[in-house]
């Protein structure tokens, strides 16, 4: 496991992206988004998890234009809050861009070419405009929020995409569930999965907010998911 650096699309600079490796020839790439709480020891987890099922597995720095090298606990509150912080001063049009450079990095390093995103949190809402806006071949967003301000986007979907929703999400109300559903419901490339009694954050790796039950549920929709669609 390490760091490998990305040029940012714009040449204002590059990035680091923590890199797992598959222990032989990787049957595909995935891009790992990450949360507001920057490249932390989850995400790094999730990265290594991918390896560990033969995967190429990148989880970019979104926030290096912030502040490089972020690594937040979200059970700790001062921690939330500064990166509440971080958020409020987030560029999400060149986030998806430095996600873009991340899927094209990723490309050059897998035989196949395939490459899938997945995002959580803040990463998810970034998944699905990488969905609209990138030649990504797969894209997965758990509780991604704000995703019904995005249907105007819903258009460019060209590849699938998988949608993870806590129907009892403090971000993402019952009225935004709906709103998800009204516009992607009938949408063929992409397929909405809700879990009952369960909050946002539901399948972080480690913390007060995972659900165990439904965590392993969703992993194993979105593994079912990307060996499906990544061949």
């Amino acid at each position: 496991m390490t760091d490998i650096a990305i040029e940012a699309l714009d040449g204002s600079g590059n990035f680091q992206a923590y890199c797992a490796e598959p222990a032989g020839d990787a049957k595909a790439a995935i891009v790992v988004v990450q949360e507001i709480f920057g490249v932390n020891q989850g995400i790094k987890r999730r990265c290594e998890r991918w390896a560990e099922l033969g995967y190429l597995a990148l989880a970019p720095d979104l926030f290096w234009r912030i502040q490089p090298g972020v690594d937040l606990d979200p059970d700790v509150p001062e921690q939330f809050h500064q990166a509440l912080g971080l958020m409020g001063k987030f560029d999400q049009d060149k986030g998806v861009a430095d996600i873009e450079a991340t899927i094209r990095a990723a490309r050059a390093r897998v035989a196949t070419g395939k490459v899938g995103v997945v995002g959580y949190c803040l990463g998810g809402r970034l998944a699905f405009m990488t969905a609209a806006r990138t030649d990504a071949d797969a894209c997965v967003a758990y509780y991604g929020v704000g995703i019904d301000g995005l249907l105007g986007e819903k258009h460019a979907i060209s590849r699938p995409v998988l949608l993870h929703v806590a129907e009892e999400d403090h971000f993402v109300d019952k009225a935004a569930q709906a709103r998800m559903h009204d516009g992607l419901d009938d949408h063929p490339k992409v397929t909405i999965a809700s879990y009952p009694g369960v909050d946002h954050g539901f399948a972080t790796e480690m913390g007060k907010r995972r659900s165990e039950d439904a965590a392993q549920l969703a992993d194993q929709h979105t593994g079912d998911f990307f060996a499906s669609h990544l061949r």
